[in-house]
């Protein structure tokens, strides 16, 4: 079979190759300030900064923490959510050739105190609401610089906090006064060059330290290249002027800072911020805003969304663009919903070791639903037997997905037995189960770390999923394997249901009966409020399994 025999499907104007801009990411702000400085580089609450604006402020950060001796090659923490202060932190500590560290705010103290040593940040961003964890940190912890902002300080009504009112540490800085203090407005002449490392973004390991995958620029800038070529029909359509994405993904995470923030800068879309998930608020922020020109999201945000009971009120299909699912697989039935709402709907596959991109269904060409899609351009895959990690398998047949590409990662900071388990020959071992078809279309089954063992049978927990998504009462659904004196494991079921409805044990098992063989089938029902997922919403099937080990060990 040819290679990238795939390429046949590609939407009419994708490049089945590119020719990379070969500069650092920080150059994309000059780019979209020169191109349009007067339009809204941002947007938070109703407050705006241009383009132009924005890199005068991105300048004079840069200027201040190379004043506080950040130099490159030193790492900088970024410990904020989506906000302007983040997109200045994050441009100013590349501009001085700086690495930067994406931190979840989430993080408790002991998770930054591991991640702080792993990668010796010499400078943090944070913001006020996190102190509670960032002081004792700082105990343990030597960081040289410490910059603290309030979010509401670039929001037009509120008074801007002060180092006093934050009750800041010594020695500590606050982020508007450093800025204020920084009238340098001339670049830094910093040589950074593609191949050097821009971004150090931790992947949830299931065991242990997560793992910092290192994105150099030419990674970043490659994966924003195909987020902004895979969906060019849509810019090629959209003024200038009217382009736009709601920033509801973290940019912490590597699918909001890859195609949001970086899109964004790329294509002079002003960013509409959104801090945090809280639905009502999402919903009134959609009442609001006539035209959303692109909308990527995680499955439960958009579920969340779509089976709001204003849905169908707000014509969503006249204000989305392109909604766009990533971050974890997406059931049949929320694309079928999306569907029936007429909304332009996209989903693709990605992780952090590939800056978010790598396989994704083409906007205009043959879409297959409950497939990732088809290699982006100047990607390849092969599968492998897992049981060897070397062996092809047959097309049709299950195997752990490989991949290479100029978006693929240089390595794990700091970790070279885990580099060397992962990238041989230029080839990423994903973890993912997955399968691909004539038209080279790529489902995935599932986790290599997922798989269920029972009774001997290889079970796939995502197809109990998706059986357990078609039941109507069902919102959401994990299922998990747990450990079986008899069976070595068995197959339980957590479920939360949609408002206002009930069901049983029962109800749900006997819903599978036709559905599912019988070993595939869940053994146990457990109903709950919610199931724990990641930041971005990935169903965290370990903590799951976790707590059902915990329970029998005290029985």
């Amino acid at each position: 079979m040819e290679t990238r025999f795939w390429h046949k499907n590609y939407d009419y104007n994708v490049p089945t190759t590119v020719r990379y801009p070969k500069i650092p990411i920080h150059e994309l702000v000059h780019t979209a300030a020169s191109v349009t400085p007067n339009k809204p580089a941002t947007t938070i609450y109703g407050t705006e900064i241009t383009f132009s604006d924005l890199r005068r402020q991105i300048v004079r950060m840069a200027n201040a923490i190379s004043g506080l001796g950040v130099k490159k090659g030193d790492r900088v923490g970024v410990h904020l959510p989506n906000c302007p202060q983040y997109i200045i932190a994050y441009y100013a500590a590349m501009s001085v050739g700086a690495i930067v560290v994406n931190l979840n705010p989430m993080y408790t103290t002991e998770e930054l105190k591991g991640l702080s040593e792993n990668t010796g940040i010499n400078t943090l961003f944070t913001f006020d609401m996190v102190l509670p964890n960032i002081r004792p940190l700082c105990e343990v912890v030597e960081i040289k610089n410490v910059v603290v902002t309030r979010i509401t300080d670039y929001v037009n009504g509120f008074e801007v906090s002060t180092p006093e009112e934050l009750e800041l540490e010594k020695g500590w800085h606050h982020f508007s006064r450093l800025l204020e203090q920084s009238t340098n407005t001339v670049p830094p002449r910093v040589e950074v060059t593609p191949q050097d490392p821009a971004l150090i973004q931790f992947t949830g390991g299931t065991t242990g330290l997560p793992k910092g995958a290192v994105l150099t620029h030419r990674n970043i800038l490659s994966a924003t290249m195909h987020a902004n070529l895979w969906g060019a029909h849509l810019n090629s359509m959209t003024p200038v002027h009217e382009r736009n994405v709601l920033a509801l993904l973290p940019f912490f995470h590597v699918y909001g800072d890859i195609v949001v923030l970086n899109w964004a800068m790329f294509n002079c879309a002003t960013q509409i911020l959104v801090p945090r998930f809280d639905i009502e608020e999402i919903m009134g922020i959609l009442e609001m805003i006539p035209r959303i020109q692109f909308f990527p999201a995680v499955p439960t945000m958009i579920s969340a969304i779509l089976n709001h009971p204003k849905a169908e009120s707000l014509e969503l299909d006249k204000k989305f663009g392109l909604l766009n699912s990533g971050g974890a697989p997406c059931p049949v039935s929320l694309i079928e919903r999306a569907r029936d709402l007429n909304i332009c709907f996209g989903e693709g596959w990605g992780m952090s070791e590939t800056a978010a991109m790598g396989i994704a269904n083409p906007n205009m060409g043959l879409k297959k639903p409950g497939s990732i899609g088809i290699p982006i351009p100047d990607n390849d895959i092969k599968l492998v037997d897992p049981g060897d990690g070397v062996t092809e398998v047959k097309q049709g047949e299950r195997g752990e997905l490989l991949i290479t590409g100029p978006q693929v990662m240089s390595g794990y900071w700091n970790n070279p037995e885990e580099t060397a388990n992962q990238l041989k020959d230029g080839w990423l071992y994903t973890g993912d189960v997955a399968v691909q078809d004539e038209d080279g279309y790529v489902y995935l089954v599932d986790r290599t770390k997922d798989m269920i063992i029972a009774s001997g049978y290889n079970i796939y927990p995502r197809e109990i999923d998706e059986v357990l998504y078609r039941h109507p009462k069902v919102s959401e659904a994990a299922a998990v394997g747990i450990p079986d004196e008899y069976r070595g494991e068995t197959i339980k079921a957590f479920i939360t249901l949609k408002q206002g409805e009930t069901a049983t044990e029962e109800e749900i098992i006997d819903f599978c009966k036709d559905k599912l063989a019988a070993y595939k089938r869940p053994k146990i029902v457990e109903f709950r409020d919610d199931i724990p997922k990641s930041a971005v919403g990935k169903v965290l099937r370990k903590n799951l399994r976790a707590e059902e080990v915990a329970k029998q060990e005290k029985e």
